[in-house]
C-alpha cells in the first residue's frame, strides 16, 4: 500500500505539470490572435459623406512595380496650388479596361476624400479623360474591379 507522502506527491506534480501547460496555452493564445488580425490601417474605405468633385492635370503616376500590377495605382494631381492624391484602381484593371494616363492629362473626378495614415487623399469613384467616363466604383462606393474575376 502507498503512503501518503508519496500518494501526495505525485498527485502535486500532475498538479504543476497540469498548470504548465494551461499557462503555456494562455499565453500563446493572446499572441497567435494578434498575428492573425489584418493591419489596423487596412485599406482606405469609400466615404459617401465625403463625396465631392474634383478637377486638375495629373502632376505624377505612382504606378506599382512590374509583377505587383494587382495593387492600386495612383495619381497626384494639381489643382491650382493644392496637390491630391487620388487612388483609382488595380493597375492591371486599367490595363484590361484599355485606360491609361499621362502627365499633363487634365481630369475631372468624383471621390471621396478620406485619410490613411494621418494623409489625405481621394478614392476615386468616377474620372472624366475628356469625353471619356470611366466608372472605378459603384455608386455606394464598392470596387467594380472585383467583379472582373
Amino acid at each position: 500500500m502507498r503512503n501518503r507522502t508519496e500518494f501526495g506527491g505525485l498527485h502535486l506534480s500532475s498538479e504543476i505539470i497540469f498548470l504548465l501547460v494551461f499557462l503555456v496555452v494562455c499565453l500563446r493564445t493572446p499572441a497567435q490572435a494578434q498575428k492573425s488580425q489584418p493591419s489596423a490601417a487596412g485599406p482606405p474605405k469609400y466615404d459617401l459623406h465625403t463625396e465631392a468633385k474634383f478637377k486638375g492635370t495629373v502632376e505624377e503616376l505612382k504606378v506599382p512595380p512590374k509583377g505587383r500590377e494587382k495593387e492600386i495605382m495612383h495619381l497626384l494631381v494639381k489643382n491650382g496650388t493644392d496637390t491630391v492624391d487620388i487612388y483609382l484602381c488595380p493597375k492591371s484593371f486599367l490595363d484590361d479596361m484599355g485606360i491609361g494616363f499621362s502627365k499633363g492629362d487634365e481630369l475631372a473626378f468624383i471621390g471621396s476624400k478620406v485619410k490613411q495614415d494621418g494623409a489625405d487623399l481621394i478614392l476615386a469613384r468616377e474620372v472624366v479623360k475628356g469625353n471619356d467616363t470611366f466608372v472605378l466604383r459603384d455608386e455606394k462606393g464598392g470596387p467594380v474591379w472585383d467583379w472582373h474575376h
